[in-house]
C-alpha cells in the first residue's frame, strides 16, 4: 500500500467536515437505539414465552422489506431533489419514531407490535438518507480526495457504532433502553443542523423530470459493469451468511453470560476493527485491489464462524473485531470502484441499488439465521454462516477472473 493525503487532508473541507460530525452523532444515537430495540425484543420474547431467537430475527425481517421495496425510489429522490434536503427531511422521520419507541417503552407491558412497526418507519427512512448522503460526499470534496473521504466517513461510521453500542449497554444494564430512544431522537438534531449550514449543492435544473422507470436506470447501471455487480454480489451473500448480530443478546445472556453491559462491548467490537482498518487506509493506498477484495471477505468468513464457535469472551470479541476490520477494508474498495464508474447523475440510484444489497443481506441473514437458531441453536447456526461464506469466496474468485487481477479502479474510470 502507497503513502497518500490522510484523513487530517480531508477534513480540511468545510462542508465535508460538516456532515461527518453530524453523521457522527446521529449515527451514534441510532445505534444506542438498535441495541436497544434487539435487547427490548429479546425481553418481550422471554417474558411471553416466544421463541427469542425467532423473535429476533423478525427484526431483520421488518428492515429488508420496506427497505428493498423503497431502495429505487430513494435514489431517484437523491438524483433529482436537493440532497441536503433528503437528509433533513429522513432526520425528521426517524426523529418521530425514536420518540414513539420511548413513549411505547414507557408503557408497564411494552406492545412488540408497537417495536416491529417503528423498525419499519425507521427502515424506510434509512431507504432514503442513505443514497442521499453517499451521493452529496463527492460534491463535498475533490475527486482526488474521495478515497479518503470514503475512509473518512467509514471512521464516522464506525467510530459512532464503537461509541453507541458501548454506551447503550451501561445505560440499559442501569436504567433500560427507554433512555436511548430519546438520546437517537435529539441525535437526529445534528445532522439537521449541519445540513442547514452546508452550502446548498444545486441540482441540475436541465435534468428530465422524475418518471417511474428512472428508478430502475441505477438497477441497469449497476448490471452492465461486471465487476460492480460482482462486488455487490459478494458483499450481499458474505453479510448474508455472516449475520448474527441480532443473535448477540443469546450470545451474552444464555452462552457468554456477560449481561447487558456485555451484549454492549459484543455490538462494539466489529466497530474497534474497523475504526482501526479505516485509520490505516485514510493514510494509505491499496493496491492489488482484487485479491486484498477476496481476502478480507475470507477473513470476515473465518471471523464469524470463530464467533459462532466460541464460549471465551475475550475470542468472541478478538473475532467480532477481525470481522469488522475485514468488512471495512472490502467496503472502502467497493466503495471507491462504485463511486470512480458511475456519472453523478446516476450516483443516487447506484446508491440506492448498492444499499439493497449492502443492507439487504445482513438483514434478510438476520431472519434466516434467526430461524436456523430457533432449530439447530445460535452458535451452530452462525458457525455453519461462517463457513458458507469461505466458500463463496471460492466460487466468486473462480467464476469472475477479472476481479482477481483488478490492480486499482481509478484505471478502469479514464
Amino acid at each position: 500500500m502507497e503513502r497518500q493525503a490522510g484523513f487530517l487532508d480531508v477534513m480540511k473541507y468545510r462542508d465535508f467536515r460538516l456532515l461527518w460530525t453530524g453523521q457522527l452523532i446521529s449515527i451514534t444515537g441510532s445505534q444506542m437505539r438498535m441495541v436497544a430495540v434487539d435487547w427490548q425484543v429479546y425481553e418481550i420474547a422471554t417474558k411471553q414465552g416466544l421463541n427469542p431467537a425467532l423473535a429476533l430475527g423478525f427484526i431483520g425481517l421488518m428492515r429488508v422489506i420496506p427497505m428493498t421495496l423503497t431502495a429505487l425510489f430513494a435514489g431517484v429522490a437523491a438524483d433529482r431533489f436537493e440532497r441536503r434536503k433528503v437528509i433533513m427531511v429522513t432526520s425528521f422521520v426517524a426523529l418521530f419514531a425514536s420518540i414513539i419507541l420511548a413513549l411505547a417503552g414507557s408503557l408497564e407491558t411494552p406492545n412488540l407490535m408497537i417495536v416491529y412497526a417503528m423498525v419499519v418507519v425507521t427502515a424506510i427512512a434509512s431507504a432514503f438518507e442513505m443514497p442521499a448522503r453517499q451521493a452529496l460526499t463527492p460534491a463535498l470534496v475533490p475527486a482526488p480526495m474521495l478515497s479518503q473521504a470514503m475512509s473518512a466517513g467509514i471512521i464516522s461510521w464506525q467510530l459512532a457504532t464503537v461509541l453507541g453500542p458501548s454506551i447503550a449497554g451501561v445505560l440499559i444494564a442501569f436504567y433500560g433502553v427507554v433512555p436511548l430512544y430519546w438520546i437517537d431522537a435529539a441525535s437526529y438534531l445534528a445532522v439537521v443542523y449541519a445540513a442547514v449550514m452546508m452550502r446548498p449543492v444545486v441540482v441540475d435544473s436541465n435534468r428530465p423530470p422524475v418518471r417511474m422507470k428512472d428508478a430502475f436506470e441505477g438497477l441497469k447501471f449497476v448490471f452492465k459493469h461486471r465487476l460492480m455487480s460482482s462486488t455487490m454480489l459478494l458483499d450481499f451473500f458474505a453479510t448474508f451468511f455472516g449475520a448474527a448480530t441480532t443473535l448477540m443478546p443469546i450470545f451474552a445472556n444464555e452462552i457468554l453470560h456477560v449481561g447487558a453491559q456485555g451484549y454492549g462491548l459484543m455490538r462494539a467490537a466489529p466497530s474497534v476493527g474497523a475504526v482501526a482498518a479505516a485509520v490505516l487506509l485514510t493514510s494509505r493506498r491499496i493496491t492489488r485491489q482484487g485479491p486484498v477484495l477476496l481476502i478480507s471477505v475470507a477473513i470476515f468468513g473465518v471471523s464469524m464462524a470463530v464467533f459462532g464457535a466460541s464460549s471465551w469472551y475475550p475470542l468472541t470479541l478478538f473475532a467480532l473485531a477481525m470481522s469488522g476490520a475485514a468488512d471495512t477494508i472490502s467496503m472502502i474498495i467497493r466503495g471507491t470502484l462504485r463511486q470512480l464508474l458511475t456519472p453523478d447523475d446516476l450516483r443516487g440510484r447506484m446508491t440506492a441499488v448498492n444499499m439493497i444489497f449492502v443492507a439487504g443481506g445482513p438483514q434478510l441473514g438476520e431472519f434466516v439465521v434467526g430461524i436456523t437458531a430457533s432449530m439447530i441453536g445460535a452458535p451452530l447456526a452462525v458457525l455453519i454462516g461462517g463457513i458458507l461464506c469461505l466458500g463463496l469466496v471460492g466460487g466468486t474468485a473462480l467464476k469472475v477472473p477479472e476481479l482477481r487481477k483488478l490492480d486499482t479502479p481509478e484505471t478502469l474510470a479514464r
